[in-house]
């Protein structure tokens, strides 16, 4: 879809499209000073140089060094860097990529390998222009400061808090193994990005997979390409050309990045793979060529107070409670006031100091202390620490959002905040009462609940209550005294608790893992309760006298039998065809041994009290497990087997034909 129709009569940029949108959307042509591409070469030698991403040219030409145009300083006032956003399924490789860029480690230490909570990693364009040197056409001139990356965590279940970070993206990545392909969280993030119209580049990753990949560290991918063997190529290139058709069937047109010639109507693919940095600088030519072509008018810096969402709320040493921020929209100064939703009332407290990580850092990890600045405008990931002494910021929690007010504006904000605060679940009349650290957390857990049919009864943030554990304690279906805790804690006293009433808790800072376990406890203890139900109620059964194996014919009768379906106990009472009672089974045996129940199929001897052989029984005779009516009821609600189903269709019509509406 070409997105140039979407443009709104004001003239501002216009939504973007629910439509899959390749690229960002086209404003005007492109400026002088913008990284066009000149002639030259490429492996499609048919291909004309205009097909080529924005701002790159062909390596194969001979040029001259690009000289590197200085970068302004992003400070009050300058054009904001570009948010990219990073989704994709888990282990697809979303955090490594980023630790390429940055040179750092912090995938090693996220809970599972995997990322869980949304950080941002600051690019100035330097470094950006440095990796890809010689890339870009001669004279290119940039007013886009860098790109400011937020890894967004990539579980199915983390919708929720992709669409925060989604919602507040100018371009994304979708990171696929292009071992593996779409996985259906790739799908899920193809969706997002859909619902919140932001247009995304492809990180195709781990192409080192490929068998007889020759790893070519810290090249273009191009390059890496041309030393690669024609089997090599052969198989990558079947891998993009499934990926491509994959994608198609999303309802995504796509290409290589080098075989696009329109960005606005084709998704560009990027082969890569972080493990050796091989196309790491492909990825940020295109996302850096795409800003600059087309978004520079998007990303303008927004003057006014500043709107910021809270990120991460934690300790800092020397500094005392300090909150994460990605600020998108205004400027935030020292001297502000500002109202923070938390999950009660709005906090309103002052800035004590605005502390931004230096670049190339990642604020949920810094290696390195901060630089205190006096302001700091949309778009860069900072640390804010907040004066204490005004009120208590424990309420504050991840995902809550951040405004600057005034006197004028106060009021208005507060109510707005209190609005956005509230969790969007919806809950049933029964089920699990869920805990998480986050709104975000809280919501994701509920979509992945919803997606599986588990039903929620409750959800909150915090630790898992003594009263939470009371509250659930009291529920009556089994499989709903459960809890689910994400990412929070579980206080002893609720422990003994739970032990005492017998209340399953399922904690975990991984939410699919907590959905596993709890399915997987749910299948041993659905057979659990079947078995203990099955113990109390009669189920169908029907026999088959043996000819040949008659021990006794009376007092009681012991006989041989073949279970022909369903299945019998002791004590339970028999009938023949005609309905008429003929005695009860004493006791089962199979060789030596007393069996407690015999199952469709088995041959054992039964002995049953009641009648004598040859007179109210004959070998071959077919007897029926008599059944109490108010367990035929009961039955109907219960899963039965197949032979126990054709057991007791056939008991009923037995029953049916003395009383029309018998087990009704």
């Amino acid at each position: 879809m070409d997105l140039e129709d979407e443009k709104d009569k004001t003239g501002e940029e216009p939504p973007k499209s629910d439509t899959p949108s390749p690229g960002p959307e086209k404003t005007e042509e492109p400026k002088p000073e913008e990284p066009l591409k000149e002639e030259g070469e490429r492996p499609d030698a048919e291909k004309d140089a205009e097909d080529s991403p924005p701002g790159e040219s062909a390596e194969d030409a001979e040029e001259e060094p690009v000289e590197e145009p200085p970068v302004p300083e992003l400070t009050c006032g300058t054009i904001r860097q570009p948010i990219v956003s990073v989704l994709g399924h888990v282990d697809h490789g979303k955090t490594t990529i980023l630790d390429t860029i940055r040179s750092t480690t912090v995938a090693s230490r996220e809970a599972g390998l995997i990322t869980q909570h949304i950080g941002a990693t600051e690019v100035p364009i330097p470094n950006i222009l440095q990796r890809c040197k010689g890339m870009f056409a001669k004279g290119s001139k940039f007013s886009v400061p860098g790109l400011l990356f937020i890894d967004t965590p990539g579980h199915k279940a983390f919708t929720t808090l992709r669409s925060r970070g989604g919602s507040l993206a100018d371009l994304a990545v979708l990171v696929v193994d292009v071992m593996e392909g779409l996985m259906p969280q790739t799908k899920e993030s193809i969706n997002i990005l859909k619902r919140y119209k932001t247009p995304f580049v492809i990180a195709a990753n781990k192409v080192d997979r490929i068998s007889g990949w020759r790893a070519i560290p810290h090249s273009s991918f191009k390059k890496s390409f041309a030393q690669q063997s024609p089997r090599v190529q052969e198989e990558l290139d079947l891998k993009i050309y499934k990926l491509i058709e994959d994608l198609g069937r999303e309802g995504v047109s796509a290409d290589r990045y080098d075989r696009v010639s329109d960005f606005t109507k084709t998704f560009a693919i990027v082969p890569m793979t972080a493990k050796s940095d091989e196309g790491i600088s492909d990825l940020l030519l295109v996302l850096v060529g795409l800003a600059q072509r087309f978004l520079e008018k998007k990303i303008k810096l927004e003057i006014g107070p500043a709107k910021a969402t809270v990120l991460e709320v934690k300790e800092e040493k020397g500094m005392g409670k300090t909150m994460d921020l990605i600020v998108f929209s205004g400027t935030l100064r020292k001297t502000d006031r500002v109202a923070i939703g938390t999950q009660s009332t709005p906090i309103i407290t002052k800035v004590k100091a605005i502390l931004k990580p230096k670049p190339m850092d990642e604020i949920r990890d810094p290696r390195d202390r901060f630089d205190s600045v006096e302001c700091v405008s949309a778009a860069a990931g900072i640390a804010v620490a907040i004066k204490l002494s005004v009120q208590d910021v424990e309420g504050v929690i991840a995902g809550a959002p951040l405004r600057v007010v005034s006197d004028e504006t106060q009021a208005e904000i507060i109510a707005e905040l209190t609005k956005e605060m509230q969790v969007d679940i919806k809950y049933d009349d029964e089920g699990i009462l869920v805990r998480a650290d986050a709104i975000g957390s809280l919501e994701a857990m509920a979509f992945e609940m919803r997606e599986m049919k588990i039903p929620i009864k409750s959800g909150g943030i915090g630790p898992i209550s003594r009263r939470d554990v009371t509250d659930v304690g009291t529920i009556s279906n089994p499989l709903h005294k459960v809890i689910f805790g994400f990412n929070v804690k579980v206080p002893p006293e609720s422990e003994a608790k739970a032990k005492e009433l017998e209340v399953k808790i399922f904690t975990s800072d991984i939410i699919y893992k907590i959905v596993e376990n709890y399915q997987a406890w749910t299948i041993v203890r659905k057979r659990e309760l079947d078995s203990s139900n099955r113990g109390e109620m009669t189920y169908p059964g029907m026999i088959k006298l043996l000819p040949d194996y008659v021990f006794r014919s009376k007092d009681p009768v012991i006989v041989g039998v073949r279970v022909l379906g369903g299945r019998i106990r002791p004590g339970q009472s028999l009938i023949r065809e005609d309905g008429r009672e003929v005695g009860r089974i004493k006791s089962i045996r199979s060789g030596e041994e007393t069996l407690k129940e015999a199952l469709h199929g088995q041959e054992v001897a039964v002995a049953i009290s009641g009648p004598t052989l040859g007179r109210q029984i004959k070998v071959e005779d077919i007897l029926y497990v008599d059944i109490p009516e108010s367990d035929v009821k009961e039955l109907r609600k219960v899963e039965l087997t197949f032979d126990e189903q054709d057991t007791l269709e056939k008991f009923l019509k037995i029953k049916q034909r003395e009383k029309s509406f018998w087990g009704m």
